[in-house]
């Protein structure tokens, strides 16, 4: 997947999308997704890396806990065929949720 198709893929939840945070002075309030690569996982073969495995980072911002929102950003990855993990916080000093959904998926630039 391309950075683009995450960002479409992401974008049929209905709320705003960016890569990694919002631009400055925007304003943004929750609900709204982030998301960003880290800790790539690349298959090697014949001295190069063959296979971009990036792990995909997809954050859900709401004020409040919101279980409908967090069930379709779940459907959404499952239609796309993303395995994930989930793990969930409370950021006391913007008093927001953060659901964390994590997966493994193959890069295409």
């Amino acid at each position: 997947m391309t950075p683009q198709q995450v960002n479409i893929m992401l974008e049929m939840i209905g709320v705003p999308v960016a890569y990694y945070q919002f631009k400055e002075g925007t304003g943004q309030q929750p609900p709204f997704v982030c998301f960003f690569y880290g800790n790539n996982n690349d298959v090697i073969a014949d001295n190069s890396n063959y296979l971009r495995v990036e792990r995909l980072f997809v954050e859900l911002y709401t004020d409040e806990k919101d279980f409908a929102l967090e069930k379709t950003v779940e459907a959404t990855l499952n239609n796309y065929g993303i395995v994930f993990d989930k793990s969930e916080d409370y950021i006391d000093s913007e008093r927001m949720h953060v659901t964390v959904y994590q997966s493994d998926i193959v890069l295409e630039v």
